[in-house]
């Protein structure tokens, strides 16, 4: 038990693929081999599930989208070294820890609810930096606004 302990640790993923949740849209980049070149490959979709398995190795996650009409799913190995990364597109908003039911819709009902997010310390201090810098150009526009309006007809 332990021999098969030490050899799966090996192959664990050190970094995280960051923190993404059922019902959330991704961008899933994997490394694709074709013959002797190497290339980034996206698949983006909605999180339907995200599986624990049987011990740390066999965690995946299934990723469900559109093309063409015809509803694809992809299950992703949580510690395969061809994912690169998982980026967060969208919020979703979700109260089931499967999302199976969206196999049997179509067409607009397969959307997720999207959940607003709080802004961070770093887009908060952006918008308050360029929010400062029209609230001057703002007020300016209203001083011309009421002058004309206190300007009497000829």
């Amino acid at each position: 038990m332990e021999l098969l302990k030490a050899v799966t640790k090996a192959h664990l993923r050190t970094e995280s693929l960051g923190d993404f949740r059922v019902g959330d849209t991704v961008n899933v980049h994997t490394r694709i081999k074709e013959g002797d070149k190497e290339r980034i490959q996206l698949f983006n979709g909605t999180v339907t599930s995200r599986c624990r398995g049987q011990g740390e190795i066999n965690a995946s996650f299934t990723v469900r989208r559109m093309v063409s009409g015809e509803g694809v799913e992809r299950i992703f190995p949580v510690h395969s070294p061809r994912i690169v990364k998982v980026e967060v597109v969208r919020r979703g908003r979700v109260r089931r820890a499967k999302l199976y039911y969206l196999r049997d819709r179509v067409g607009k009902a397969t959307k997720v609810k999207e959940q607003l997010v709080e802004q961070d310390e770093e887009t908060a201090a952006v918008g308050a930096s360029t929010a400062a810098t029209a609230a001057p150009k703002a007020a300016a526009g209203d001083a011309k606004k009421s002058d004309k309006k206190s300007s009497p007809k000829k």
